[in-house]
């Protein structure tokens, strides 16, 4: 038991030592970005965290994929309380430490996480049809190449084997509790008792082995799970939460004015000393991550490339090559690059690349119209538009960029103070008669 124990043990820390060196990885490369100051309003925030990342509210716009997303989502956090025990029993050397303490309620409890156990296996193989033989469009995008369809897959496959591993445990734990003194009574288990069939003339030993090697599986499972998400596009399980507390309260329409260029305007006017007044103004709009505000970084992370973003911009319906998916997924990949020179005591920004051209193409940019649908549609409150706002605005402001219409557009408004090259008194010529 002892080595069972140490084993154990050393299995915990390897993974704690792996999620910390991830976290830290995460926050640095988030700490790139520019600084937001969020305290107001924090009610509202806290109202949104609640209904949005907890209690999953925009997820019922689609109902039957949002109640078997609910199964997967409340399983994980309950049958995760599972697993407090694991790792007690784990550290201890015990088997079912509860068991004893909670009595007949810890039947109950265990009825209840075997059926969001099945729960979740059986919404993960609906959506891994769904995924791979209906093939939902949304799911087979051009950004969603191979790495980002077998991500949803294995965790998907990963969950299956998980849950099952949970009910062999438990069928061969209720058979040894009639043959050991060591197995705690638990009482009846509602759906693992369906299996108990399958082990019932087995030895004692063959029981043991397979018990074990359940509980092993499923205990390194999680682990190895938890160490995974935080490379996966699964880390949303716990961003959701940060990202919908600092999501814009503003209404849909908002668009935020420019600091540098307030700054300069209130400096030309003489209505205040700014922080940028004496030295160089800053650069206009953003070119890379770290021109981006460290919300628009969460929000990167947080993205659950579900894709119903796209599939509500009506700029990629109409077969533009604007993906706000693909945005979030671009401006994740660009942090992960500089993250992952930085760990290696290089400085990432300096590699020649940016997430302007070298990840996201002015076409892109270009072909959004500012319509807020893949906001609205967000089911944990990202805003892509955020971002391309800040590009095309270095486009225009630094490069002068932008497109032959849209820059006659800027010089009429410069000019004429509206989109059209008529004076003020001729706008409205064309209503006469």
């Amino acid at each position: 038991m002892i080595v069972q124990q140490i084993a154990f043990v050393l299995v915990l820390a390897t993974a704690i030592f792996y999620i910390r060196k991830r976290v830290l990885f995460i926050r640095n490369t988030i700490k790139l970005g520019k600084e937001k100051n969020i305290t107001a309003r924090k009610n509202e925030r806290f109202k949104n965290m609640l209904l949005v990342a907890f209690g999953q509210k925009k997820m019922f716009k689609k109902l039957i994929p949002a109640i078997l997303h609910l199964f997967i989502y409340v399983g994980f956090l309950v049958i995760n309380l599972e697993v407090l025990e694991f790792v007690v029993d784990g550290v201890l050397g015990t088997h079912r430490i509860f068991a004893p303490w909670l009595g007949s309620f810890y039947a109950v409890l265990m009825n209840v996480f075997e059926f969001l156990t099945v729960a979740v296996l059986l919404a993960c193989v609906f959506f891994l049809v769904r995924r791979n033989v209906l093939k939902v469009p949304r799911f087979w995008s051009a950004e969603m190449t191979q790495w980002p369809r077998m991500d949803a897959n294995m965790i998907l496959i990963t969950e299956i084997v998980l849950m099952t591993a949970i009910l062999t445990m438990n069928a061969a734990d209720q058979i040894l509790q009639s043959r050991d003194s060591h197995y705690a009574p638990t009482g009846s288990l509602f759906f693992s008792s369906y299996l108990i069939p399958l082990f019932a003339n087995l030895e004692t030993t063959a029981l043991i082995i397979i018990e074990r090697f359940a509980w092993w599986f499923h205990i390194i499972g999680i682990l190895g799970f938890a160490v995974y998400v935080t490379y996966s596009k699964h880390l949303h399980i716990f961003l959701a939460f940060p990202n919908t507390y600092f999501a814009s309260l503003e209404p849909k329409g908002h668009i935020n004015n420019m600091p540098v260029v307030t700054n300069e305007v209130k400096s030309m006017l003489g209505l205040g000393t700014s922080e940028t007044a004496t030295g160089e103004p800053g650069r206009f709009g953003a070119k890379d991550v770290n021109d981006l505000a460290w919300t628009s970084l969460v929000s990167a992370y947080s993205c659950t490339e579900c894709g119903r973003c796209t599939a509500e911009c009506p700029a990629n319906q109409t077969g533009k090559k604007l993906s706000p998916r693909k945005i979030m997924m671009d401006t994740r990949d660009r942090l992960e690059t500089i993250g992952k020179t930085m760990a290696a005591g290089g400085d990432g920004l300096n590699d020649g690349k940016t997430l302007l051209n070298d990840y996201i193409t002015k076409e892109e940019i270009n072909a959004c119209t500012s319509c807020n649908a893949c906001v609205e549609a967000c089911p944990v409150m990202i805003n892509p538009l955020e971002i391309i706002i800040e590009l095309r605005r270095y486009v225009a402001m630094e490069e002068s960029g932008s497109p032959a219409q849209w820059n006659s557009m800027f010089q009429n408004m410069e000019t004429s103070f509206a989109p059209w090259k008529f004076s003020a008194a001729d706008r409205f010529n064309w209503a006469k008669d």
